[in-house]
């Protein structure tokens, strides 16, 4: 195939590069660097099937000649990182909606697939576990800028939903669910790059609140496998995937696992929400995914432990 991914530079957009140019695809890494990083694709630079381009994913004109000349659309490019939706909102929303507006926009003039990345965030604060893709949603007020990451990304949902039943676009949403893995940076608010970084420095690891919210983390290499299975699908197009590990930790667990793990000294600190983000900041406190849906689909589910990934994002960082 010839694939863009947009957001090609970043984590999750760079090791689907590896993984496409390995079996074959010829792939276009659109980013504007803005959170993606070009040593993350710098190894990929000179292969003939491979072409980076530094562009905004909002530009139409740029996104018209690379979105015409491929198969499929990843669009994974999107402000990311709860620490920098709370520091701009603005440009949380302005690249969030205008790109996959964009997107979606050229994909319908040029009738080509899409695969939209979207978030666990989408469920908000709701404490039907586990999160089901056909589930309720529940919101904070629109007062607390946390949930604009959230609310931008479901707006994606139903904008992906309306082009494909409405002009027949053939698109698939992904519900990412805490991807981890090496190339991953702490600067937005990852929690696991973050620790690593700590621990190994011999530095405190920040836990904000108390500690006992929980997350289910996945490997991105597990992600990447779940992303061509389902580009690959006929079944999948119109429909939503919940795409994550079901092995749930508390935030404070994990942390000791870094420990452990690095063999660190460190301490741990607990720092209130307020103080890490901002006045009134709100977190969910579990979030687990269903994943009965992919399984069917596909018969994907999470094969890398949390423990790997661990050891692997710390020789990363070593």
């Amino acid at each position: 195939m010839h694939v863009l991914i947009t957001g090609g530079a970043g984590f999750i957009g760079s090791h689907l590069a590896d993984a496409m140019v390995a079996r074959g695809d010829a792939v276009v890494a659109l980013d504007n660097l803005s959170t993606g990083r070009f040593e993350n694709i710098a190894h990929l630079e000179s292969h003939p099937r491979f072409q980076f381009v530094r562009e905004t994913v909002t530009d139409e004109t740029v996104m018209d000649k690379w979105v015409s000349a491929c198969d499929v659309v990843v669009h994974l490019a999107a402000a990311v990182g709860v620490e920098l939706v709370v520091k701009d909102p603005v440009l949380t929303l302005e690249t969030n909606l205008g790109g996959a507006e964009t997107v979606l926009r050229l994909a319908r003039r040029y009738n080509k697939k899409v695969l939209l990345a979207s978030t666990s965030e989408v469920y908000g604060k709701s404490a039907d576990i586990p999160f089901r893709e056909d589930g309720d949603r529940l919101m904070g007020p629109t007062s607390k800028s946390r949930w604009a990451y959230a609310e931008s990304k479901a707006i994606d949902e139903f904008m992906g939903l309306a082009y494909h039943a409405q002009f027949g676009v053939p698109m698939i949403i992904c519900r990412f669910f805490n991807t981890i893995g090496p190339r991953q940076t702490g600067n937005y608010g990852m929690v696991i790059p973050r620790f690593v970084q700590k621990a190994l420095a011999g530095q405190p690891l920040p836990v904000h609140g108390d500690g006992t919210q929980s997350r289910c983390f996945c490997d991105v290499r597990d992600v990447v496998r779940a992303v061509l299975a389902l580009i690959e699908s006929p079944q999948a197009v119109g429909e939503i995937f919940n795409v994550g590990s079901q092995a749930e930790i508390t935030i404070r667990a994990l942390a000791e696992r870094v420990l452990a793990r690095t063999g660190s000294q460190s301490e741990i600190a607990l720092i209130p929400y307020e103080q890490a983000y901002a006045k009134g900041f709100e977190d969910m406190r579990r979030r687990v995914p269903s994943i009965e849906k992919i399984k069917a689909a596909i018969g994907w589910e999470p094969t890398i432990e949390l423990d790997q990934t661990l050891d692997d994002v710390i020789a990363y960082f070593r």
